[in-house]
């Protein structure tokens, strides 16, 4: 039997809507908490199969939700093109060199550090239950490359937007890099036993419409349409976070099965601009649902009531905040199934 969540992304409407969270294997979870203590750095846990394995699992034991999304980072790509990765505590990744003033050619490049990820995969799918939809993830080229070019991640990604600009040969080398890995990476992850893959681009918002065109569009179209040759089968979300009024241009040009909609996007508008029977996912604003009570059981219901006709994925408009409280998380659940 195909999995609820699987069928949505596929083209499904279902009465109710299958859940899960961005971000729901992480520091919210005593369980997680108590194994990070143990295992001490992020990289150290997320490259370490069996404790990534536990990691994606233990939202799945706690809540049941209705998909398991790979626990690992969007920073593994330019980790396997060559740069040094590090998680300092209480402070953002670092990558160096940074190719800000550093050439891309000059890295070498190490692709077998991808291969826990792999294993992470193999693990978790031996024991997900059939009901259970299992995700992979990458990051795509223009958020992946803001770190790459600034070798931290900024808020308003002005360093990589001046490099861009200023040298546009040497940042689509390095966008073209990340395209050509991250369909490799990807398609090794559905080798392995995803069953759906989510591009995350956390930093669309960030670009004027042309540069989105050409940085955030046509880098993802570029990586859809290779993976499909591959794996035709699997649906792909994109998820264009800040995307605005750009936002049906990335639904049709890029190729996703499914768009992803950030928690500053109104459904009901998302849903009049979309092509008919696009599938939606999202997108409860993470601060509602930390707030929990009847504001949150309000903000799930205006979600809800926005796509009556159209499959939807419920989930948040970004990743869960590290202080969510269970309960939330439970009433959140109740809520939707009803």
């Amino acid at each position: 039997m195909t999995p609820k969540l699987l069928r949505v992304l596929k083209g499904e409407r279902l009465a109710v809507p299958p859940v899960w969270l961005m971000r729901q294997a992480g520091r919210y979870l005593p369980e997680y908490r108590a194994l990070r203590a143990e295992k001490g750095g992020f990289l150290d846990l997320a490259t370490d199969p069996e404790s990534a394995a536990e990691v994606t699992l233990q939202p799945i034991r706690r809540f049941g939700f209705d998909g398991a999304i790979l626990f690992s980072d969007i920073l593994m790509v330019p980790w396997a093109l060559g740069q040094d990765l590090s998680f300092g505590a209480g402070e953002g990744p670092v990558l160096s060199p940074a190719l800000v003033d550093h050439a891309l050619d000059r890295l070498m490049r190490v692709p077998e550090r991808l291969d826990p990820v792999y294993e992470t995969v193999r693990r978790v799918a031996a024991e997900l239950s059939p009901e259970t939809t299992f995700l992979g993830f990458a990051g795509s080229p223009w958020t992946v490359a803001t770190y790459m070019v600034a070798g931290h991640g900024s808020r308003d990604q002005g360093e990589t937007r001046r490099f861009a600009y200023r040298d546009p040969a040497a940042f689509r080398h390095i966008v073209e890099a990340i395209v050509d890995l991250t369909v490799e990476y990807l398609a090794k992850q559905i080798d392995c036993g995803v069953q759906a893959v989510q591009l995350f681009d956390s930093w669309a918002g960030s670009l004027s419409p042309a540069q989105f065109e050409q940085w955030v569009i046509a880098p993802n179209a570029r990586i859809i349409a290779t993976l499909k040759e591959r794996h035709p089968d699997t649906p792909v979300i994109g998820f264009p976070k800040g995307a605005g009024g750009k936002l049906a241009a990335y639904a049709n040009e890029t190729g996703a099965d499914a768009i992803g909609l950030d928690e500053t996007v109104d459904p009901v508008w998302a849903n009049a601009i979309l092509s008919a029977g696009v599938p939606v996912q999202g997108n409860l604003d993470p601060l509602a649902l930390v707030t929990g009570g009847p504001t949150l059981d309000a903000a799930i219901d205006r979600v809800l009531a926005a796509f009556p006709h159209r499959p939807h994925v419920f989930n948040l408009g970004h990743g869960i905040l590290q202080d969510t409280p269970i309960a939330h998380v439970e009433q959140l659940l109740a809520r939707v199934r009803g």
